[in-house]
């Protein structure tokens, strides 16, 4: 038997603003991605193909979204997708989604570290490429790269042990940044080209069907949207009402998706014939920036894509480690997670716990990486699959279900949800799919797996010495009788349920 001290529920501050918590989708969202990527996807698709693919990944993330705003209504504790999978099928899911989604939280961490190496690999190649160590996967390691992505990593790490008063502040002037470096290129490359339009074609790859060229960017929308689901993970800490979850998501997805929309653009229509200019160029933006605006353009994009890695690094640590407090809050992982600082309320041993998991990451190299962020894709397209079957189950369609809020709409979009979920697994583990997983990433899966039943069977035990009641009320912070009939009450008074002022 516990003590009293370790058997109570642990809670987090409420420091985080509605424009901090804006900021965190969006950092988390829109990393060194939207500039580093543009030039392969004009190549893969087109201009118009990669924009309309993306624009539809939006969409559906937005669909999705709202299933997200539905839980983090219902229940405003920490855990995403680990909660909402304890709510939709149970204690058993609700781990293996925990586990999945943790491993994409902390690898995401890890290459965001790595993206700072590779835009100075760019900028400054004769400092980065000093002190050769060793090659993987083709991939040279030097030694900058792992002592910068180490440092970098630690003072992310230390930044989050301050409190959230503080990383989410930071995290709002980092997306300002952000945004306006964006907006600063668009302008000025757009001006600065004589037939912007004309330049933007051959709008769809020449070589394939406009469909296949859309298809084959909608396939990467859980990978190029990730990140917006960091907000439930901070659902706990939000000073403001959680109804107003669901439109910061909707608005960050559509501030990201406009982003890469003019990476796109200003990739594509500052020159003609631009997959010419790029044939054989590490970094074709880069090159299309610097040629049309020179050092300042340049300087101006390196600001911000280091923004972007920088609320990525932030954001994900945030993500992962109130994920890691949730999970052993209730028992499925060890209590050192759940440790809290007594003046700010933050989980400092999860914090420092990702940063000890990612610091050996810059010695594998990028490329021995980026097969463990593919695999762990589908630890967010699942935790995508149980939020929106979570929603599907808590909403009802009519006054049949008593207790549960009646809201068709969203019903249907949940169901939505959960279809598309399906067909983004599908993508990411059918063999021939446009976006299936590489075989090392097939490997590592199945290799992550096999030390998640390891480790379950650990922790088997104490995780199901609960009882239901008891780990509803670690989880969600009540148990969902008292939900129900909460629910039931407020529906006899017609009044809207209370949830802000609930614990």
């Amino acid at each position: 038997m516990e003590k009293e001290s370790e058997s109570a529920r642990r809670k987090l501050n409420k420091t985080l603003k509605p424009s901090w918590v804006f900021a965190i989708a969006l950092g988390s969202s829109v990393g060194w991605g939207a500039f580093i990527l543009p030039g392969d996807w004009i190549r893969d698709s087109g201009p118009l193909g990669a924009v309309i693919g993306l624009g539809i990944g939006a969409l559906i993330m937005m669909i999705i979204a709202s299933s997200y705003g539905v839980m983090i209504k219902k229940f405003p504790v920490s855990g995403g997708g680990f909660t909402y999978a304890f709510v939709a099928a149970g204690k058993i899911w609700a781990f293996i989604c925990g586990w999945f989604l943790s491993l994409g939280y902390i690898s995401i961490v890890a290459l965001n570290a790595s993206a700072l190496t590779l835009l100075l690999k760019f900028l400054a190649p004769g400092f980065m490429k000093q002190g050769y160590l060793y090659s993987v996967a083709g991939w040279d390691v030097y030694l900058p790269e792992v002592l910068i992505a180490s440092a970098i990593i630690l003072l992310f790490a230390l930044i989050n042990t301050t409190g959230t008063s503080v990383s989410g502040q930071i995290q709002f002037y980092f997306s300002v940044l952000l945004v306006a470096g964006v907006v600063l290129l668009g302008v000025f490359t757009y001006g600065s080209a004589d037939q912007p339009f004309t330049n933007l074609q051959p709008f769809f790859k020449g070589n394939q069907s406009i469909l296949t060229s859309i298809l084959v960017i909608l396939a990467i929308a859980p990978w190029a949207y990730v990140g917006f689901d960091n907000v439930p993970q901070a659902a706990e800490e939000f000073n403001f009402s959680p109804r107003k979850a669901t439109m910061l998501i909707v608005a960050s997805l559509f501030t990201s998706f406009l982003i890469y929309a003019i990476m796109i653009g200003l990739t594509g229509w500052t020159f003609p014939s631009t997959a010419a200019l790029g044939n054989g160029d590490l970094w074709l933006t880069g090159e299309v920036v610097r040629s049309s605006l020179g050092i300042a353009g340049l300087a101006v994009m390196a600001v911000a894509i280091v923004m972007g890695i920088f609320t990525g690094l932030n954001g994900f640590f945030m993500s992962s480690s109130r994920l890691l407090f949730s999970m052993a809050r209730a028992r499925a992982l060890p209590n050192f997670f759940r440790t809290i600082t007594k003046e700010k309320q933050t989980p400092v041993w999860g914090i420092w716990f990702v940063a000890l998991i990612t610091l050996p990451t810059p010695w594998f190299g990028r490329q021995a990486l980026t097969w463990i962020v593919d695999m762990s894709s589908t630890g967010v397209s699942v935790a995508y699959f149980f939020t929106c079957l979570a929603a599907y189950k808590v909403l009802a369609w009519g006054k049949e279900k008593i207790g549960r809020e009646i809201a068709p709409v969203k019903k249907f979009l949940a169901l939505i949800g959960m279809i598309a979920s399906g067909v983004f697994l599908a993508l990411l583990l059918v063999p021939n799919s446009p976006a299936a997983l590489s075989t090392p990433s097939y490997i590592l899966l199945f290799a992550w797996g096999l030390v998640g039943i390891v480790f379950y069977l650990v922790i088997q035990k104490r995780y199901n010495s609960l009882t239901q009641e008891e780990t509803e009320y670690y989880i969600l912070g009540k148990t969902i009788e008292s939900e129900v009939m909460e629910a039931a009450d407020d529906s006899d008074k017609d009044l809207p349920l209370p949830d802000a002022t609930r614990s």
